[in-house]
């Protein structure tokens, strides 16, 4: 029972809150949990964070330069095209200028030598630029166009060979005209629908090129979206995960981060080190308990020493100087000493009282008590005491009867103690106010107040811990009982103090639901 009154005054002095509660599962870290979470953790195959945004950055960069060639590529195209139509422009040209001086010849007899220069220029232009020819065409065709201009050149050859004024047979020339015309046509013909189909070609390639810009837009915002869900799923979860990791320690619960995942990253590597930090907090917190609780129980041996000691000693005196006089004392004497010796024996019996109380209190039965009656009885006892130390009471019953659920015993001794020290509180006299509360749902407050000396606030924290007193006599066990008990009705006492001015206890305990 002692033990247990120990934990209730760690809860006061705020450990209840970063100490778990060793009987509820899961809250403790089990060495055999840790190392089975530890090894899943480890036992993970590794995929860092730092791998897969440099692998997401990469497929953005990869985009990039994709889109980047593809519109230089499709611009060489263009280029090449543009420059294969110039060429065949100009070769076409030259063939044109061969033809009419080729009429001309036939109509006037003139002009043949320049027809024969400009087909040789023609077949300059096609030798120049014949890779950029035959990589936009191929070389069939341009063998084609070699094959017709040749013929014809020898044709005009063929032509220049002639004497002048030569009776060459009229059905020859006819037959070298006609060829001479149709291979002109071919050559023409050829050249005009190869520059038609590049023109539509590079029309083509210049509205697929308006379209890329468009396109790679479109997709960069498609892997941006993957990117930032990408990352929020391997960042900001994680990171929330552990937010709640950390709440949940901060509440004392030590069960182990166990794997999320099907691999391991820089996130295992924090899981990892957070249950080694939760095992080594526990075992500090379990030392640090330990040492609370061993240094509880010297203040708890070294009190029951001291308010023994001094009853025991004057006994021993006092029956030592009976036996020693006996024989001397008169009747009278004699039972002064047995009376004192009487005292003594009732103080240590009340050390021992107050002590029992303090460690083997029953749990309370909890019934409906009436604050009106609860208070009423308690002012009957501590009467006589505020008669003879000059105390002036304010209390008004309230106008409706109020009702809470505790034990009336058990409660009557806490008001008792709270009203017997603000009495000695007040060795001049003072004023005793008792005041109820019930503007909360669930609590009624109920404060006992003085004008006394008042509380330092150095050691108001500490009014509360067992032997502890600021008066001259008393166990100190008055508050810490009263404490244990409201603790059990489910309850809490709140304290201000001022020095010179006096104390305020304010009791809060739970309301009865029956009216």
């Amino acid at each position: 029972m002692m033990m247990n009154h120990e934990e209730d005054f760690f809860s006061r002095s705020g450990l209840r809150e970063s100490v778990p509660d060793r009987s509820t599962p899961g809250l403790v870290l089990d060495e055999a949990a840790l190392k089975e979470a530890q090894k899943g953790l480890v036992e993970r195959p590794t995929m860092n964070i730092r791998t897969k945004i440099i692998m997401g950055f990469s497929l953005l960069f990869i985009l990039c330069a994709v889109a980047s060639i593809t519109y230089l590529i499709m611009g060489g195209q263009v280029d090449k095209k543009i420059r294969f139509m110039e060429t065949l422009n100009n070769y076409s040209f030259e063939i044109q200028q061969a033809r009419r001086y080729e009429k001309n010849f036939f109509l006037y007899k003139t002009n043949l030598p320049d027809a024969l220069e400009i087909t040789q220029n023609a077949r300059e232009i096609l030798k120049k630029e014949g890779k950029n020819i035959t990589a936009v065409i191929g070389q069939e065709k341009l063998n084609l166009m070699l094959s017709h201009l040749s013929r014809y050149e020898s044709l005009l050859g063929t032509l220049r060979g002639l004497m002048p004024g030569s009776t060459e047979n009229p059905a020859t020339l006819a037959k070298i005209e006609g060829e001479l015309r149709q291979h002109g046509a071919e050559m023409i013909f050829m050249a005009a629908n190869l520059v038609e189909k590049e023109r539509k070609d590079v029309e083509a390639m210049t509205q697929w090129s308006r379209q890329v810009p468009l396109i790679f837009l479109a997709i960069l915002f498609l892997v941006m979206v993957y990117l930032t869900r990408f990352l929020a799923q391997q960042i900001l979860l994680p990171l929330n995960r552990f937010v709640d990791y950390t709440l949940r320690i901060a509440q004392g619960n030590y069960t182990p981060i166990t794997p999320a995942k099907k691999y391991k990253d820089e996130f295992s590597r924090l899981a990892i080190a957070i249950n080694l930090m939760m095992d080594q907090l526990q075992k500090n917190q379990e030392q640090y308990l330990q040492t609370r609780k061993m240094a509880s129980i010297g203040t708890l041996t070294s009190g029951i020493a001291h308010e023994l000691n001094n009853p025991l000693n004057n006994i021993c005196i006092t029956t030592e100087s009976l036996i020693d006089e006996l024989e001397n004392l008169t009747d009278n004497e004699k039972r002064k000493r047995l009376q004192d010796i009487y005292t003594q024996a009732e103080r240590a019996s009340g050390t021992v009282r107050n002590l029992l109380d303090f460690t083997r209190m029953g749990p309370p039965a909890f019934v409906p008590v009436s604050t009106q009656e609860l208070i009423g009885s308690t002012l009957k006892l501590a009467g006589h005491e505020m008669e003879l130390n000059n105390i002036k009471l304010q209390y008004t019953p309230e106008d409706r009867d109020s009702k809470i659920l505790g034990d009336f015993s058990q409660l009557q001794q806490v008001f008792l103690n709270l009203m017997i020290n603000a009495i000695q509180a007040m060795p001049q006299g003072g004023i005793l106010s008792l005041r109820v509360n019930n503007e909360d749902e669930q609590f009624t407050r109920i404060e006992v107040t003085d004008t006394g000396v008042g509380i330092p606030r150095a050691v108001i924290e500490q009014i509360f811990d067992p032997f502890f007193t600021t008066k001259g006599n008393g166990t100190g066990l008055g508050l810490s009982t009263s404490y244990s008990i409201v603790k059990k009705h489910g309850g809490k006492i709140l304290v201000t103090s001022q020095i010179n001015q006096g104390s305020t206890f304010s009791v809060y305990l739970p309301k009865s639901k029956e009216r």
